[in-house]
């Protein structure tokens, strides 16, 4: 039975139908050898020999499989880096069969929890705007403190492209010493480096940022950075149902 190119990237774990489809428009992808840059393309998966980045892409569909990392500092939320960086993918490479790769993306300077995954419908509804699913992040942040920091904090921030971030539910949840607060960040859009922007419009100095749930899921407590566990159904099942 024929599919769409980008179906067939995604039913492999290759990425999402949208990343499927942006790497097919850049002629990462061939077809019994002929470079294809049509996501809509129809073709027959067991009658064509797929090419991804010069990579042939299995025939027969990987099982589907999600985990959840408690992502370090200083690792790269990608799948690869061409300048020799550490990448979550380096993490679990020879542990794990499948072809997974992050399911949105963390700050290299930020940690916390991240989801690495070969279900692309999955990654879909979890990284497209249109569903505007919740991360939380507990963040660390400098700077002497004034009651009027909050409404700044919660926005809407100019960012330097531009762009007006939307209001975020955003809580003290306590001073600590030397002008060290703990703040809780609800986002339902994900700009890159936001909270940063954010705490800085604050006059705020981020000193260390945790997402510790994304769409209802929590990081499980009892990971340290760079391990990782499979997702239970149930947990899959909270993700999956519309919400």
């Amino acid at each position: 039975m024929e599919e769409r190119l980008q179906n067939i990237l995604a039913h492999r774990g290759v990425a999402s139908r949208r990343h499927s489809a942006a790497m097919i428009e850049e002629g990462r992808v061939t077809v019994d050898g002929v470079v294809c840059t049509e996501p809509g393309a129809r073709f027959d998966p067991e009658k064509v020999l797929v090419r991804v980045d010069g990579r042939v892409l299995a025939v027969v569909a990987e099982k589907s499989r999600t985990i959840m990392m408690y992502k370090p500092v200083g690792v790269l939320s990608s799948a690869s880096d061409p300048f020799g960086g550490t990448t979550v993918v380096d993490l679990i490479k020879g542990r794990v069969p499948e072809r997974l790769v992050p399911v949105g993306r963390l700050d290299k300077d930020s940690e916390g929890l991240i989801l690495l995954s070969n279900d692309g419908d999955l990654s879909l509804k979890l990284t497209h705007p249109r569903y505007e699913h919740e991360k939380v992040y507990v963040v660390r942040a400098a700077g002497r403190w004034r009651d009027q920091m909050l409404e700044t904090l919660r926005g809407p921030v100019t960012m330097p492209d531009g762009y007006v971030t939307r209001p975020v539910p955003v809580e003290l949840l306590r001073s600590q010493e030397n002008n060290v607060h703990l703040l809780l960040f609800r986002l339902k859009e994900g700009r890159k480096r936001q909270i940063r922007y954010m705490c800085s419009a604050a006059h705020l100095v981020v000193l260390s940022l945790k997402r510790v749930e994304i769409a209802g899921l929590r990081l499980d407590e009892r990971l340290k950075p760079g391990e990782w566990r499979d997702l239970t159904r149930a947990e899959i099942a909270q993700l999956t149902t519309d919400r």
